[in-house]
């Protein structure tokens, strides 16, 4: 059994909560300006005495409102400076977060207000309010006093409601938590089953991010720091990056608008963002195809490989002469535009949510855009380990964070132990007796190996391997990030369990397609041209490319393009943009048995 620790680098505070962040920051830089929030056309600046103000008032009218201590106060909207003011206006007030994703059904609302016993609701607009009501009306929520609307002014009436409330009232209330006590319930996005409530407590979040901080300080701490968030904050990646610019007063900006996503990213201009894999894989696929469709198809492809030869040439004894010269060519020709499209200050990007892959980890450190990969889960408060600025081995998720240990269970399973790893689920010990075991250590359900150095590398899901009938385990996830990779393909599935050999199902990607046909000439939707000789072949190619990574027992015989799409509003994908494996293979089961008929 391998077993990696890093010891704690930090004095993690064993007194106050997350509030103090903000206290803090108003009462040592009152000026200093922790927030750009669009109003308009324009970014309109918040200093920390600002938002100090701010979420004390929301926080009074939440007090008002009735909600005590230890109340659940749900949140549920797009990513926006109104959910960071309403997450610390929350705690303000002594109670609990309970972010929803703003794309949840009315049934997966309901569920998650009802399981919490939420209080009040705040949501962002009608549409989130429809669902509410609808929740309202087919499940029992007996607590649920308040529903408030950010788009009806939920702000500012929550200011009024809370005018006679005493700043020694509202003290009193935002000095209620201790590090022990709960800060949010984040329910997992539920690739399998109903959603479960983590309980993280403002200890988990003081934890991880005292050591982030710390260990990221080439991100934080800087006195130019800045990121733009465009991840759902439902999500504990997104809301531990809101907690942790908060804590290091770096200058946090909200984009809940992917289409205008380019726009802010060159009017904010971040120093660094954080994103899905699949975000990285987009960028480059759009690049490549705009380039393509411009005629600089084989400058881009050429560019590319030298940005990831010259990535690779890093890690080497030295960078070879030659391929320096190309490399300063190409970052005129090619890596400035790239970077320029990220706002031209972003040289960090924080990776997590699955994995990236080692040519796009190379391709986008090529290019100058070193994207640092790490891992966790909503029950460890996001990190438990990344690779650092100083010490990155692409193709890993780094090492443990300070202060946590890993260990390889004999099944291969990945196991961490820390000061981030959650108090259980809500309501159902039964499940989180299961997470943790009686010596502490959580069992992630991830399949991975540790090497001499201590960095993690994930090599699959322990429920998701499949045994063929040759007896042959394969891990899916690794074949399937390759063939993600391809401009052309949008999602992948992988299956072969008990059977003779490897599949696939394959969806193309909508953005890209359009732009393949007119170069290959061919007319038609993509159910049109499911077995177009040209398009079969140059989905094989990313088959290929993808069986490149594991043994001929392992690789992918046969693959199906299927016309549909699997999306996060048809019930395949998690809002992290996760496969929902068991899903897809009950929608898709003839499809699947096609592939082993013939």
């Amino acid at each position: 059994m391998r077993e990696f620790a890093a010891a704690l680098s930090i004095s993690v505070p064993t007194t106050g909560n997350l509030t103090d962040d903000v206290v803090t920051n108003a009462a040592e830089a009152p000026d200093a300006v922790v927030f750009s929030r669009r109003v308009g056309e324009e970014w309109t600046d918040v200093t920390a005495a600002e938002f100090h103000d701010e979420v004390r008032a929301v926080a009074k009218g939440l007090v008002a409102a009735g909600v005590e201590v230890g109340d659940r106060v749900a949140l549920l909207s797009k990513t926006r400076y109104e959910w960071t003011l309403l997450d610390y206006a929350t705690w303000f007030a002594g109670a609990v977060g309970v972010p929803i994703y703003e794309t949840s059904s009315a049934e997966q609302i309901g569920w998650i207000l009802s399981d919490s016993g939420a209080r009040a609701v705040v949501a962002e607009g009608a549409d989130h309010l429809a669902r509410v009501r609808e929740a309202r009306e087919a499940a029992d929520l007996p607590e649920l006093q308040h529903v408030w609307s950010i788009q009806d002014n939920a702000v500012d009436v929550l200011r009024r409601l809370g005018s006679d409330i005493t700043d020694e009232a509202l003290e009193e209330r935002r000095t209620a938590a201790t590090p022990q006590d709960l800060a949010t319930l984040i329910y997992t996005s539920g690739t399998t089953g109903r959603p479960k409530g983590c309980m993280l407590t403002h200890g988990n979040f003081m934890f991880e991010l005292g050591v982030a901080v710390d260990e990221l300080s080439d991100l934080f701490d800087t006195e130019e720091s800045s990121t733009l968030l465009f991840l759902p904050l439902a999500h504990v990646f997104a809301r531990i990056i809101q907690i942790g610019a908060v804590k290091s007063r770096t200058r946090l900006g909200h984009s809940a608008d992917i289409k205008n996503l380019v726009t802010d990213l060159g009017e904010f201009r971040p120093t660094f963002i954080l994103a899905v894999p699949r975000v990285f894989e987009k960028v480059f696929n759009s690049a490549s195809q705009r380039a393509t469709a411009d005629g600089r198809g084989a400058i881009f492809d050429r560019a590319a490989d030298v940005a990831i030869a010259w990535s690779r040439a890093l890690d080497g004894p030295r960078v070879p002469l030659r391929l320096r010269a190309q490399h300063a060519l190409f970052d005129r020709l090619v890596y400035g535009k790239l970077r320029q499209a990220l706002g031209g200050r972003c040289a960090h990007a924080v990776s997590g949510g699955a994995p990236l892959g080692d040519r796009l980890g190379h391709f986008y450190r090529g290019i100058g855009l070193s994207v640092l990969e790490g891992y966790g889960l909503t029950e460890t408060t996001a990190a438990l380990a990344v690779n650092l600025p100083g010490a990155q081995k692409i193709g890993t998720v780094g090492r443990p964070i300070p202060g946590t240990a890993v260990r390889v269970g004999d099944d291969g399973e990945l196991l961490f132990r820390g000061g981030q790893v959650f108090t259980g689920y809500w309501g159902n010990d039964a499940a989180t007796h299961e997470a943790i075991d009686r010596d502490g250590w959580f069992h992630t359900g991830d399949v991975g190996e540790v090497d001499d150095e201590g960095f993690v590398r994930i090599t699959g899901r322990k429920k998701e391997i499949l045994v063929t009938a040759g007896g042959k385990n394969v891990a899916p996830a690794v074949l399937e990030d390759r063939l993600r990779a391809h401009a052309l393909v949008d999602q992948c599935l992988v299956v072969g369990d008990g059977q003779p050999f490897i599949g696939a199902l394959v969806t193309l990607d909508r953005e890209t397609f359009p732009a393949w046909a007119e170069q290959h000439g061919k007319t038609g939707a993509i159910a049109d041209l499911l077995d177009d000789p040209d398009l079969v072949a140059a989905v094989q190619d990313a088959v290929d490319e993808a069986n490149k990574a594991v043994s001929k027992a392992e690789s992918i015989r046969k693959f199906t393009i299927l016309p549909g799409e699997w999306t996060e509003e048809g019930g395949q994908l998690t809002p992290s943009l996760k496969l929902k494996r068991n899903v897809v293979v009950r929608e898709a089961r003839a499809d699947i048995e096609a592939l082993y008929l013939s």
